[in-house]
């Protein structure tokens, strides 16, 4: 696998980052693709990449993949075996307030990539959906067999059409290809302006959080380390398994609820949380909470970090000095 080249895009990102630091490790050559967009502090993932940038094996190419030209540049330069194709605006809220933007990112940027990767023979092909295609799904757990055709968010209607997208070009070019939909991931180098990250600054500081609804929707929440091993899994066994075109869920299969987390989050700052109630807010889903009967057995895939345990070490991660 020493000679393999895989291009990580979204590499400086939460994810991404944690992906690339873990390829490194198994030997991959590591092209990283990142427009280090202003939707966070890009110097927050500037230091996400710091393991990596001291490694000979990783190239940082830092392009935006609506830049059709650019993009194909990249593949013709490095002809990756492989693709795990991670960036995105993310975002429930945001995409609701500027949805254009978003399916120029998640729609044209994909389509860039897929047909980088058929130009340059790449074998692998994994994308990066999200839980949000499920909506409001009342059959729980959600399965990838359940009908996802009413998002509620322009969000998760990117999401859902880049699945299409790649079943089309699987169908088209014979490109193996995998989807993977994530299911609320945290950790340490969890984005700024997720729920975990600003529960943990503001319970600390002892500044009140914001809570929308009555604290009884429920998220299926998984931690980064359980979501790389399943991403690895998935990117060394892309095509195996249906005919070539495979959706997967990848969660914690322990959904827990707004009061539980905040709960749990005061327990491992040790102060209580102030609450600043607020209505639920359009697009936003009731719950998720993934079936992984499909990635078990295809993926082994085990998640086994615990709510506790994982929000302890994103709080040791945020609190730290070196913060990463």
């Amino acid at each position: 696998m020493s000679e393999s080249v895989v291009l990580v895009t979204g590499a400086a990102g939460f994810i991404g980052s944690h992906l690339t630091d873990r390829l490194l490790a198994e030997g991959w050559r590591v092209i990283g693709l990142d427009n280090f967009c202003d939707f966070y502090d890009p110097a927050v993932k500037r230091r996400n990449l710091v393991q990596a940038r001291a490694q000979p094996r990783f190239t940082l190419v830092e392009a935006d993949i609506r830049d059709r030209a650019r993009v194909q540049e990249v593949f013709q330069q490095h002809r990756p075996q492989a693709v795990v194709h991670l960036a995105a605006m993310a975002g429930v809220r945001p995409s609701i307030e500027n949805p254009a933007y978003y399916t120029a990112v998640n729609l044209d940027g994909t389509v860039n990539l897929l047909d980088g990767a058929v130009a340059v023979g790449t074998q692998r092909f994994v994308f990066a959906s999200s839980s949000s295609v499920y909506g409001n799904n009342q059959k729980v757990p959600f399965a990838e067999e359940d009908r996802v055709d009413h998002p509620i968010s322009p969000y998760a209607a990117t999401k859902k059409a880049g699945e299409l997208l790649c079943h089309a070009y699987f169908h088209l070019h014979k490109l193996p290809l995998t989807c993977l939909r994530f299911f609320t991931v945290f950790g340490p180098r969890q984005r700024p302006d997720l729920a975990i990250a600003k529960f943990l600054n503001l319970v600390s500081q002892g500044r009140p959080i914001p809570v929308f609804g009555d604290g009884s929707t429920s998220r299926d929440y998984t931690y980064i380390g359980d979501i790389i091993s399943g991403v690895m899994a998935a990117l060394e066994r892309c095509g195996r398994f249906g005919g070539g075109y495979r959706v997967y869920n990848l969660g914690g299969n322990h959904p827990a609820s707004l009061t539980d987390l905040i709960a749990t989050v005061e327990k491992v700052v040790g102060r209580p949380a102030v609450i600043d109630r607020k209505p639920m807010q359009p697009g936003d889903v009731e719950r998720t909470w993934a079936d992984l009967t499909r990635a078990r057995t295809e993926l082994d895939y085990a998640p086994h970090t615990s709510l506790l345990e994982g929000i302890s070490r994103q709080w040791q991660w945020q609190a730290g000095p070196g913060k990463g």
